[in-house]
């Protein structure tokens, strides 16, 4: 084989990898961009909805938290302000943002079976929970 056919392969070998690097590169899931954080302390009141039935659920009580704050004005000492979840259509979407997001099982115990304080991540499509 002559040098010309050889640098000709290694160009084409080198093409080839390029592009397979970029289209892998191009198929790779983005990272979702946080949207804004939030402490709170879910408190007596949380637990319950405003019929005043006891709440069983660790989203209902997350998603009564923000309603209290933000349509209720009844807050508790650690409550922080969060824009996402003024809008009574995002409280809407909370089952479902805490579903495509993550809360750890003793998480989700501790939030229905006490007054504890949790930090919420918002994304765009999921919400991730943790308690503090």
């Amino acid at each position: 084989m002559s040098m010309s056919t050889v640098h000709r392969i290694a160009k084409r070998v080198c093409i080839l990898a390029a592009t397979s690097s970029a289209l892998l590169f191009c198929t790779l899931p983005a990272r979702a961009q946080l949207l804004e954080t939030y402490q709170a302390f879910l408190g007596p009141s949380d637990h319950f909805n405003s019929s005043g039935a006891r709440l069983t659920q660790p989203w209902q009580i997350i998603r009564q938290d923000r309603a209290n704050f933000h349509k209720f004005g009844v807050r508790d000492p650690g409550d922080e302000y969060d824009s996402f979840f003024a809008l009574e259509a995002n409280r809407s979407l909370m089952e479902q943002m805490i579903l495509n997001g993550s809360i750890q099982r003793s998480a989700a115990n501790r939030i229905v079976n006490g007054n504890v304080f949790i930090r919420v991540e918002i994304y765009p499509n999921s919400v991730n929970v943790t308690v503090n």
